[in-house]
């Protein structure tokens, strides 16, 4: 666990905490991403994923608006935070600055919504969001 944000979970992990009620998803990948790959579903919750890219697409230059992105889209500092991107990179740096903004407890989803590419060159099939037989539905 690193001192700069909460740590880093599965996506099973972050399923239990949205389960329990006080924390929210945001998916911090691109708007390319959510359309053509997917996103969680989180309907079966009575809940949804927040939707802010951390880089801007196609240049992906870090989105400068992130934080009050995050906050106009009613996420309380006090709320758990699940941050989730495509294999935990960009998530984790998201963690890392909504920590330093004041953000209590921001956890980076490690695997991903697809994780690594498997043998084959394809994602989704090891590990992550998917992989896990969490929830989702395409964009």
């Amino acid at each position: 666990m690193s001192q700069s944000y909460a740590g880093d979970i599965s996506s099973k992990e972050a399923w239990r905490l949205l389960e329990e009620g006080n924390a929210v998803l945001v998916d911090v990948r691109t708007q390319p991403e959510w359309n053509f790959v997917g996103v969680p579903d989180l309907s079966s919750l009575g809940q949804q994923a927040r939707f802010i890219e951390w880089q801007a697409y196609p240049t992906m230059a870090v989105n400068p608006e992130f934080t009050e992105a995050v906050k106009a889209a009613e996420v309380r500092p006090e709320q758990t935070v699940l941050l989730l991107c495509r294999s935990g990179a960009r998530s984790r740096n998201a963690a890392i600055a909504l920590t330093a903004a004041g953000f209590e407890r921001c956890f980076n989803l490690e695997e991903g919504f697809e994780g690594p590419h498997d043998a084959q060159g394809h994602r989704g099939m090891q590990i992550g969001w998917k992989a896990a037989g969490l929830p989702w539905k395409q964009g």
